[in-house]
């Protein structure tokens, strides 16, 4: 009897070690599902950042009203620019725009030649943050965008300026004018990959009555204070004067 008793009291102790063998091993698996769980958390927190500024903008926008100028030459700088000084009343033609940008020589120069042309017409240009909130956020409230991206593939590709005239939140889409395309549709990451490859560059022009979406006043008068070097002084006191003192 007692050598039966001790033989049970031995087998429940070696199921009992048996039974614990795992436990080691199962928080180890449980230990990298929760750091996975946390990591996917923080990614995902990353990831709805943008999202989430954007939440706040209307749902889809096309801004369908702004011309177009069909074409590739010169990396469609002169029809991209046409297009947005016709938008602002200007009475313009891509082909009257490639001289003062002084085309094809200053094709490598087209950034600066862009901006100093714009305010040749009294134009204020005013820079743009290279984040895709604060472009579609413009475009929400009316002001198309002036930029530049890379479009090509790995084979060939070159820089391209254009028109942000849309977007669809819901697509996660947004729509271009440029080169051959009237309706040019991009998804975000796309279009956001093109254009931070030319320096996410972005830019207004815009009347000096006339403030943008969530203006920046230093950044309006800096761009009021270029619009008065380029010699449009009264533009540039109308510049200052809308945004107030």
């Amino acid at each position: 009897m007692i050598a039966s008793q001790g033989r049970a009291s031995s087998a429940r102790h070696q199921h009992k070690r048996v039974s614990m063998l795992p436990t080691a091993p199962k928080r180890r698996v449980s230990h990298r599902l929760l750091l996975a769980c946390l990591l996917a958390a923080s990614l995902a927190g990353c990831a709805s950042q943008p999202s989430s500024q954007l939440n706040s903008l209307p749902q889809r926008v096309e801004l369908g009203a702004v011309p177009f100028y069909r074409g590739n030459a010169n990396q469609s700088a002169p029809m991209a620019l046409a297009a947005i000084l016709s938008q602002q009343g200007v009475r313009i033609t891509p082909g009257l725009l490639e001289g003062p940008l002084q085309l094809p020589q200053g094709v490598d120069r087209l950034q600066a030649s862009v901006a100093t042309v714009a305010r040749q017409y009294g134009m204020v240009v005013y820079p743009l943050d290279g984040t895709l909130p604060a472009l579609l956020t413009q475009v929400a409230a009316g002001n198309p965008v002036l930029l530049r991206y890379q479009e090509g593939s790995a084979f060939w590709s070159e820089p391209r300026y254009a028109l942000l005239v849309g977007y669809d939140r819901y697509k996660s889409r947004v729509l271009l004018r440029a080169g051959n395309n009237r309706r040019l549709l991009m998804d975000f990451d796309d279009f956001a990959a093109a254009w931070k490859k030319e320096g996410s560059w972005a830019v207004l022009v815009q009347p000096p009555g006339q403030l943008p979406a969530q203006v920046d006043r230093q950044r309006w008068l800096k761009a009021a204070n270029e619009l008065a070097q380029a010699g449009q002084e009264q533009a540039a006191r109308q510049a200052v004067n809308a945004v107030g003192q």
